[in-house]
């Protein structure tokens, strides 16, 4: 099928495209995103005009990016993806990782022309980050998948996407289906109390870092992690450190002290880097840093209908 639209970006550096949008895919069947053996990443969106699936792929000879559009949104999404890929990340030249942190500079030298990246939507990332607190990934992406399968809409192009509903859409959702999908009514709140705001929401993208953490906590349910995990990717904050996760903190302070640590040690930690610290965060995930498991894994509950379900076969 052909495309409404094309663009090269070329930044004068290579553009390591699947590690910039990695964080967009919510699992390995996330129905919005898609990944190919050539490289090319694949993504369903919503714009202000209208739905957009947006392909991008890196060209490493010549340091450029092809990226294609199909649907009403394409020349916004075409238009945003410098910001998309990091071009906005205009204080990466500031960060020094620290030699007591060997670790980090490694992959910091490893992973040099990875940028934080933006979407620009910021509703989206709220829908989707709702759905990961306080559970497994597991739990959250197979939530995912199912309530976007059902409520979103088919994306335009040749890649058989799907894309995430819209506020409203989300509002139609019935109590059942959240049921079905694991979703109990603590998470599902924020995204219905966030959905009516969701305009308000993408205005924050006009605020500073600390202005926009407080107006997304602001709503009901939104507390540190998830504002972090939405600026992280909404709006490409450096700094959006995921306070709050069950692994971040730990796994962050045993790889640049030996010790596995609470989120207040962590913080203490990582304060060096204020400014940079999600950049610290991805750096680590990127080099495998991961401290030594030897507890039980966490285990999937059976406190809704489908977990009892799956739980009693």
């Amino acid at each position: 099928m052909t495309p409404d639209g094309e663009l090269r970006w070329a930044p004068g550096r290579p553009v390591p495209v699947t590690a910039v949008l990695r964080p967009l895919r919510r699992g390995a069947g996330d129905p919005t995103y898609r990944q190919d053996p050539d490289g090319s990443v694949w993504r369903a969106t919503r714009t202000p005009d209208g739905p957009v699936v947006l392909r991008v792929r890196a060209r490493p000879a010549d340091a450029s990016v092809h990226a294609q559009a199909w649907g009403p949104g394409t020349d916004r999404a075409l238009a945003g993806v410098p910001d998309l890929l990091g071009a906005a990340d205009d204080t990466w030249a500031d960060f020094v990782p620290r030699p007591e942190h060997p670790v980090l500079v490694e992959s910091w030298r490893a992973h040099q022309h990875w940028r934080v990246g933006r979407t620009r939507a910021v509703f989206e990332a709220l829908s989707a980050s709702a759905l990961e607190q306080v559970v497994t990934g597991v739990e959250a992406f197979a939530a995912w998948r199912r309530l976007v399968h059902r409520f979103g809409d088919p994306a335009p192009g040749p890649a058989g996407l799907v894309l995430p509903p819209t506020p409203e859409q989300w509002l139609r959702v019935p109590s059942w289906e959240w049921l079905q999908a694991g979703v109990e009514l603590r998470r599902r709140r924020v995204t219905i109390l966030a959905a009516p705001r969701a305009a308000g929401l993408e205005r924050t993208l006009a605020l500073g870092p600390e202005e926009a953490d407080r107006a997304l906590r602001s709503l009901p349910g939104v507390g540190v992690w998830t504002s972090a995990e939405v600026r992280q990717r909404a709006h490409g904050h450096a700094d959006a450190f995921s306070f709050g996760d069950y692994h971040v903190a730990k796994d962050v302070s045993w790889a640049l002290t030996g010790e596995v640590l609470d989120d207040a040690g962590c913080a203490e930690v990582i304060e060096c880097y204020r400014g940079h610290r999600f950049r610290v965060q991805r750096l680590l995930q990127f080099a495998g840093a991961h401290r030594p498991r030897r507890g039980p894994r966490m285990t999937l509950p059976t406190h809704t209908p489908n977990r009892a379900v799956r739980a009693a076969r």
